[in-house]
């Protein structure tokens, strides 16, 4: 089981990124407010890396490089097939590296905050009980899963080099 003890300040977290510009594209302009994230996957108009705030290990997040916010209105066909095409990519990548008994694939955020979409692709640990599972697993209202900056560098260089042999 995994545990996840790293109490979650929702109501800090939601003031913070309603008030901020977009992490995504700050992330993708290279702002150095951002230069602890891990990205593990990168092409001409996709990233991959791993989530700031993890509730099971290998929690991570694709997205597309320009700015776009609804996961179908926003993409044409094209658009919309590579981009879901990277998040098969890297949820083989992640299965391949952390023990997972099925695999979350969620857009999720708001033109309220976290408007930039991104994919959420979350490996579930095997053995979590059912009740913990589906969005429970995905909360982090149930607290975050310790992790440092060691072991976030050795999971992305991991799935770096599980994404680049796909």
């Amino acid at each position: 089981m995994t545990e996840r003890n790293v109490p979650f300040d929702v109501a800090a977290y939601e003031a913070r990124v309603r008030s901020i510009p977009c992490f995504i594209c700050a992330i993708v302009a290279g702002d150095p407010a951002y230069e602890h994230e891990q990205i593990f996957y990168e092409d001409e108009h996709h990233l991959a890396f791993l989530s700031a705030y993890p509730t099971v290990p290998g929690y991570v997040l694709v997205s597309p490089k320009a700015h776009v916010e609804h996961v179908v209105r926003d993409l044409d066909e094209e658009a919309y097939l590579a981009l879901t095409g990277v998040v098969r990519k890297v949820a083989l990548a992640v299965e391949s590296v952390v023990p997972s008994e099925r695999t979350y694939l969620l857009s999720l955020g708001s033109q309220q905050g976290n408007s930039h979409l991104h994919w959420h692709v979350v490996p579930l640990p095997p053995g979590i009980p059912y009740g913990q599972q589906q969005y429970h697993a995905l909360m982090s209202e149930n607290g975050l899963i310790p992790w440092s900056r060691e072991q976030a560098e050795d999971l992305a260089a991991r799935l770096r080099e599980a994404v680049s042999s796909l």
